[in-house]
């Protein structure tokens, strides 16, 4: 276990924090490596390094969308080699989730990823990354207490846990996660700091449809109805964000405001409606968050009211 996490830290790696000028492409080509292995991931990793190669790492779940190509696109403007792993974690659903039902569609997935010029695919299988006697999980404690922690119980522990690998077999300078999953965010950068996993996490935007939905690959769950009324969420988020720049400080009214536009759409049930501190996801603070089930379907949202809602 020590000599893992020491693996992932480099004394002769630098990890600026400044943004960094845009890399060019290391692959004339457009197909990438797909490599299904840790040992093997980590050989090329090793390969790049001996190059002098700065690595991007995109964990994803595959069923790509634009959201999962903003986080692509970021890490090819500031690394000379791009791996994405795709790898549905069943470890981070409970019991009663859509882990059966999930989206997959692989050669969608290889397609979008080879369009976008990626370096490498890491695609394990899931008895390679959880064999049947692994014992080991890990747990960040305090930011993963409340909201989707609670409403997803060992959720995070999940989350965690398919990070850690993925860093370990990846050895990566930075990685990159959307802002959508704003707690998962918080997670994996207290995961990070607290272990000295040494790479850098890199947030981008939220991506949008043009009527504010943010987009997840769990939308393509949604009825025409469904679909439409989903975007009271981000309706709620805009207009609270208004409220916020006109002079509203008030917590209390914040939440109130954004259940009552929720409440506005029958179709659309809220499991919460918060103002958390984005870093610590403890009240009060000036991150909005929602979780809401729209028909069968449970989406997630936030935006920090401190900041003009986008579009």
């Amino acid at each position: 276990m020590f000599a893992l996490a020491g693996s992932l830290v480099r004394s002769t790696s630098t990890r600026p924090t400044d943004r960094l000028p845009p890399r060019t492409p290391t692959r004339s080509g457009t197909a990438a490596d797909v490599i299904e292995h840790a040992g093997a991931m980590l050989d090329a990793s090793r390969r790049w390094r001996r190059d002098g190669k700065s690595i991007g790492l995109v964990p994803t779940m595959g069923a790509l969308h634009e959201g999962h190509m903003s986080l692509v696109h970021a890490a090819r403007a500031e690394n000379d080699v791009v791996v994405v792993s795709v790898f549905v974690n069943p470890i981070q659903f409970g019991p009663n989730e859509d882990l059966d039902r999930y989206p997959r569609d692989w050669a969608r997935d290889l397609k979008m990823l080879e369009g976008a010029q990626v370096d490498a695919v890491y695609r394990p299988a899931a008895d390679e990354m959880y064999p049947t006697d692994a014992s080991t999980r890990v747990h960040v404690g305090g930011v993963t207490d409340g909201l989707e922690g609670a409403a997803r119980p060992g959720h995070f522990e999940g989350v965690a846990t398919v990070v850690t690998k993925l860093l370990a077999a990846v050895d990566p300078d930075r990685a990159y996660f959307g802002q959508k999953d704003a707690q998962q965010v918080a997670v994996v950068k207290r995961l990070v700091r607290d272990l000295d996993l040494g790479a850098e996490v890199r947030v981008v935007p939220t991506v949008r449809e043009a009527d504010g939905l943010a987009l997840s690959s769990r939308n393509v769950y949604l009825s025409p109805e469904e679909r439409k009324a989903a975007a009271v969420i981000s309706a709620a988020l805009r207009e609270a964000a208004d409220i916020y720049a006109s002079g509203e400080r008030d917590p209390v009214r914040l939440r109130a405001h954004l259940a009552a536009r929720l409440a506005l759409e029958p179709l659309v049930q809220p499991e919460y409606a918060e103002l958390v501190d984005a870093a610590t996801f403890q009240k009060p603070g000036t991150l909005a968050v929602i979780a809401a089930r729209v028909g069968k379907t449970r989406l997630i949202d936030n935006h920090d009211l401190e900041k003009p809602f986008p579009g």
